[in-house]
């Protein structure tokens, strides 16, 4: 195809894709920052935030997918070049999520102690009080990463992926420095972690909402108490939404199970693991900031009605993408050992975990742009029931129960994991491969 009649050249793609890099990156590295952080505090502390963010991701990423859902169809509605549209969509999803987000915040602070032992049962009381404070401040926190979330969306929609990392960036230092302040200074402790994420989730809802606001953006939001709802706009953005949703609460899901499953392994397994979890997380997220980009560049395509395109930009950054994942794989596999060493770990721990970074270092460049990138492509047209369906079906038959048998039955230790999400990656590629190349997904519709 020739570039110049392309909706996206390569320098718009360039500075749509490299700050939703970064920001995946930053967002992941902080992330990390904030545990080891916390880990000083001592065990009830680091055991209460690592079991009260099990719960909290869930609500998150359940956000998360609503934004998504808010993207896809106001970057359909900027293809039309409908920007009342598109401007109404996002009004909408604003109030969607701030509804959705303060009725989650009030059930979650109503009931966070059943709720609380109903998912992790019997627990140490000194893990339980810590949890109960760390959950009571971090539910007053959802509806501004809720609120963020969307604000950051719809400026992904209209191709601005840096305003929402320049906010990312200085949240992200108050939240490490609030942490240091409130943890090691006025020995706060998990309240202080909390408070610490509390405030810089206020920060970036309240300066995101007032960007908005501004002219200059291709969608301006203003006077956000006039907003009413609008059932046939929120039913699109719900549409996509909640599918969506969906998916990624069973990953959730999925995860926990799987840390049940290791948590029965013994203090090598659990430190191989837990050490192995961070470095394959480290070494996809950026991958995953193309795959938020393809988003806004199919939901254009689509909106636009340039459905070549559209399949044309989906083999274009499932390619970036590989590049992108062999070259973080094989950096990552080098640091192992230093960052083993760095860590303190034990030295079995260590050997195991570089052994499974070992595999996946080989295996995943092979299979997981296909399991992954292309799916963002076909949620953007619409096509979000069949990913749904897939991604939960692969997740369950071999991330979750191919991982159970393994590991009880042979006895393969926290391998049976890898193996487990080997075979899900594997799967998820093959279907979405058939589907892809299927063109049905360019058959759906988003908006009217």
């Amino acid at each position: 195809m020739n570039e110049k009649n392309h909706l996206f050249s390569n320098h718009v793609l360039k500075m749509l894709l490299i700050p939703l890099v970064a920001e995946q990156f930053l967002t992941s590295l902080m992330g990390t920052a904030d545990s080891m952080m916390v880990s000083n505090v001592g065990s009830a502390a680091i055991s209460a935030v690592s079991l009260v963010d099990s719960i909290n991701v869930l609500v998150i990423q359940a956000f998360a997918a609503l934004s998504a859902g808010g993207t896809i169809v106001c970057s359909q509605y900027i293809g039309q070049k409908n920007l009342k549209k598109a401007t109404e969509s996002a009004r909408q999803l604003l109030l969607a999520v701030a509804s959705i987000s303060v009725l989650v915040m009030v059930v979650c602070l109503a009931f966070r102690t059943p709720l609380l032992r109903l998912v992790f049962g019997k627990v140490d009381a000194e893990v339980m009080d810590a949890s109960k404070i760390y959950f009571l401040i971090t539910s007053l926190s959802f509806p501004f990463i809720a609120l963020y979330d969307a604000g950051a969306s719809v400026y992904r929609a209209q191709g601005d992926s840096a305003t929402p990392l320049r906010i990312s960036v200085v949240a992200n230092c108050l939240n490490i420095t609030g942490n240091a302040v409130l943890i090691w200074v006025f020995h706060m402790g998990v309240a202080g972690a909390a408070l610490a994420t509390l405030g810089s989730r206020v920060f970036s809802a309240i300066v995101v909402l007032w960007l908005l606001r501004s002219p200059k953006n291709e969608i301006a939001v203003k006077d956000y108490l006039t907003i009413r709802p609008d059932g046939t706009q929120i039913g699109m953005i719900l549409k996509i939404g909640i599918p969506s949703g969906v998916e990624n609460s069973m990953f959730q899901f999925g995860k926990l199970a799987i840390q049940s499953t290791v948590s029965t392994m013994g203090t090598v397994a659990i430190a191989a693991q837990a050490m192995t979890n961070i470095l394959e997380n480290l070494n996809g997220v950026a991958a995953i900031g193309i795959g938020i980009g393809l988003m806004t560049v199919v939901g254009e395509c689509m909106g636009a009605g340039r459905k070549d395109e559209a399949v044309y930009y989906v083999k274009k950054l499932s390619v970036i993408a590989e590049v992108i994942i062999i070259i973080c794989c094989g950096a990552i596999f080098l640091l192992t050992k230093p960052i083993t060493t760095l860590g303190g770990m034990e030295p079995e721990s260590a050997s195991l975990c570089f052994h499974m970074i070992t595999w996946i270092t080989i295996v995943k460049p092979i299979v997981w742009t296909a399991a992954f990138i292309p799916a963002y492509g076909l949620r953007a047209a619409g096509d979000v029931k069949f990913s749904m369906i897939i991604s939960c079906l692969t997740m369950w038959l071999c991330r979750v129960s191919l991982c159970i048998f393994l590991s009880r039955h042979f006895g393969m230790g926290p391998m049976a994991v890898w193996i487990g999400m080997f075979s899900d990656w594997t799967l998820r590629g093959i279907f979405f491969g058939i589907r892809f190349h299927s063109r049905k997904w360019l058959e759906k519709k988003v908006i009217q």
